[in-house]
């Protein structure tokens, strides 16, 4: 192993994504496959690839490509590049641009027959002729603060929905999204290394603060608009309801259009009530198909609701303490958590779930064959398909990132994965811990001999938050750190705790009201049983650290909980949860007018003078998801306590750190300071 030339290595690489093909599309006759990948696992210009089944070959399409769309049949396929609207066709032809009189462009997307693409630029939505003729506006914005076609920040940032239109299947119309954003509150991101450039102002949300407006309308490609009839606001009679109650349908959480016409779901404000509605393309009127209810907050697995080519509705329900999907009238098998509905082919359902929280498999639903599991090695696995192709992206411990091509079943070749291999590869001890059998993961130095009386320091490095887990049986960037500061001379170990998704309803309701306590707690209990298994680990000398959520978990151990932690590495964190937006914040701990006690209880300022161990504060100064501002609040709170720390400030850097100069620096002076701060030698 080379630990020394490991950062260098993970910052060139990208965090190991530089090579890694993704996106993947699937024609419907299954011949041709269409997907993302760099050049190799250190250049990272991103092409546009072609696979093609027959002579099974990869040929380059386009570049640079970092997102596409195709139409139907997966041969007209659209691109931005630097602003520009571009095309190029899967069956062969040079990429071509096509002129258009605004720009930038963005989200370009052909219609289905292939004929005209549909993009958004300065606001309005707009469409030109495949051929690059008559480039004209579908919906134009009234006013500064309007778009049309554009997804807003709550939504593609934790609703998870990116786009802002769905074409017609026949073409002739699309479904738009118009976003409002005048009542939202200007927050500022500035560049202290450049003063002569303007702040750049962003339409934020924060928890208690006014949303964006999103409404709907069906706009024919000659531009007739009609708006669709959304509801205003559920009933009384709805979800059980604790303290607060806000029944305003706020969230346009999903949208499509689709076999069955456009279907939508929309969201109360308390996230305690979701109804899907199908839309008349005739009227705009709706027609309530299923409502969604739940104590905490109903959460769909992702790519549902959706229906197959007869219309069979595929809708998400809950199943005992599972996220389920019903495909008519059958409903997943008991204890499957269905995580993500990949699509359909027919009259089949591809989708991913887990039974043991560690593994995310392939399964598929049709009638006569039922439900049946297509991956069994253990690791994280997902899907492309289309007619009797089926594009497997697995990832496992031992082999990283393999992505095969199977044709009726078989295997039928493979697409290249070019990744660099770590030059610290992982070696993980799995283990379930505590009587929550918390699933954790042990990484040892590989130089570390059983029975040697020298106890080493530990290095927690979990993540803990909702919509995200680092333990499972699959090889990751995040599992190559681990292993990389265990060579380092710490034993290092990773927990999902309560809140983390693969667990089931109430695993992920035990955080309602309080986004700390119980999180902590679990990493606590996690630790001491490991040690109890493990007497190598040193509980004299243990150390946290983390970014974003964990960022914000480590600074609340070393604040709460002194006692077991003796040093921390915060990373982007959330210190001041009225600081972050609406959808993520108001789901947990409900309005902070109403539930201001559940905000005092889950943010870290008012703990500041109880720091007593060394703490190591890390921002990107360009951050537009988790602000800066949640670090420098802390910092200056505890200042005002008279509790010294020490802040890392990163010029230009956003909430991801990536890249040379910057994710290296980073590593190292994270494991300078924990070593320094641990006393390891």
């Amino acid at each position: 192993m080379d630990i020394n030339g490991f950062p260098s290595q993970f910052a060139r690489t990208r965090r190991f994504s530089l090579g890694a093909p993704g996106q993947f599309t699937v024609s419907p006759d299954g011949d041709r496959v269409l997907f993302v990948r760099t050049a190799s696992g250190t250049d990272a210009r991103s092409l546009l690839w072609l696979y093609e089944h027959g002579p099974g070959r990869e040929s380059i399409l386009a570049e640079p490509v970092a997102a596409y769309a195709s139409d139907r049949d997966v041969r007209v396929v659209a691109y931005a590049r630097d602003g520009e609207l571009w095309t190029v066709r899967a069956d062969g032809g040079a990429p071509r641009r096509l002129p258009t009189a605004a720009g930038p462009v963005t989200d370009p997307r052909p219609s289905p027959d292939g004929s005209r693409i549909a993009y958004v630029a300065g606001g309005a939505l707009r469409v030109v002729r495949a051929d690059g003729t008559g480039d004209r506006p579908l919906a134009e914005p009234e006013a500064p603060d309007v778009t049309y076609g554009a997804a807003d920040q709550v939504a593609r940032a934790s609703i998870g929905r990116s786009r802002g239109y769905w074409w017609a299947p026949d073409g002739t119309a699309l479904l738009v999204a118009r976003v409002d954003t005048s009542m939202v509150r200007r927050w500022y991101v500035a560049d202290p290394a450049h003063p002569d450039r303007p702040p750049r102002p962003v339409p934020y949300p924060a928890a208690g603060t006014a949303n964006a407006e999103t409404s709907l309308f069906l706009v024919t490609v000659q531009g007739e608009r009609l708006p669709v009839r959304l509801p205003r606001a559920a009933p009384e009679s709805g979800a059980p309801r604790g303290v607060w109650n806000d029944l305003a349908f706020e969230y346009v959480v999903t949208a499509d259009w689709g076999s069955a016409g456009p279907v939508v779901s929309v969201q109360t404000r308390d996230q305690r009530t979701v109804w899907i509605l199908a839309v008349d393309p005739a009227t705009g009127a709706v027609e309530l198909l299923s409502e969604q209810t739940d104590e905490g907050w109903v959460e769909f697995p992702k790519g549902t609701p959706l229906h197959t080519a007869s219309g069979t509705p595929v809708m998400p329900c809950v199943r005992g303490d599972a996220r389920a999907i019903r495909v008519g009238d059958t409903i997943s098998p008991e204890g499957l958590q269905v995580r993500e509905v990949l699509g359909v082919v027919g009259e089949r359902v591809l989708f991913t779930a887990n039974d043991e929280p560690t593994e995310v498999h392939v399964w598929s639903y049709e009638p006569g064959a039922g439900f049946v599991r297509l991956t069994q090695e253990p690791g994280v696995h997902t899907a492309a398909a289309g007619g009797d192709t089926i594009v497997l992206d697995s990832r496992t411990e031992a082999a990283g990132q393999q992505v095969t091509v199977l044709r009726d079943g078989s295997p039928a070749g493979r697409i290249a994965v070019l990744t660099e291999d770590p030059l610290v590869l992982p070696r993980p001890i799995h283990l379930a811990l505590g009587r929550r059998e918390l699933r954790s993961r042990l990484h040892l130095p590989s130089w570390y001999e059983p029975g040697c009386p020298a106890r080493l320091p530990v290095l927690l490095s979990p993540y803990g938050g909702p919509g995200m887990q680092v333990v499972t049986k699959a090889r990751g960037w995040w599992t190559a750190v681990c292993q990389w500061y265990a060579e380092q001379g710490f034993a290092v170990l990773a927990t999902d705790g309560r809140g983390t998704p693969g667990r089931g309803v109430q695993w992920q309701r035990e955080i309602l009201g309080d986004r700390l306590s119980p999180v902590l707690a679990d990493q606590v209990a996690a630790l001491h049983a490991a040690a109890e298994r493990h007497d190598v680990l040193d509980l004299d000398r243990v150390a946290i650290r983390g970014w974003s959520f964990s960022g914000y978990l480590a600074a609340g151990a070393v604040l709460h909980r002194p006692d077991v932690f003796h040093a921390a590495v915060a990373g982007a964190p959330p210190t001041d949860r009225r600081l972050y937006d609406t959808y993520w914040e108001e789901r947990f701990l409900g309005h902070p007018d109403v539930r201001p006690e559940a905000y005092e209880r889950s943010s870290l300022l008012a703990h500041a003078g109880d720091l007593t161990r060394p703490l190591l504060l890390v921002h990107g100064l360009a951050d537009d998801n988790v602000f800066p501002a949640h670090t420098l609040r802390l910092s200056a709170a505890l200042l005002a306590a008279g509790r010294p720390h020490q802040v890392l400030l990163m010029p230009g850097v956003g909430h991801m750190v990536a890249g040379e100069g910057a994710a290296d620096v980073l590593l190292t002076a994270e494991r300078d300071f924990l070593k320094g701060a641990l006393g390891v030698g």
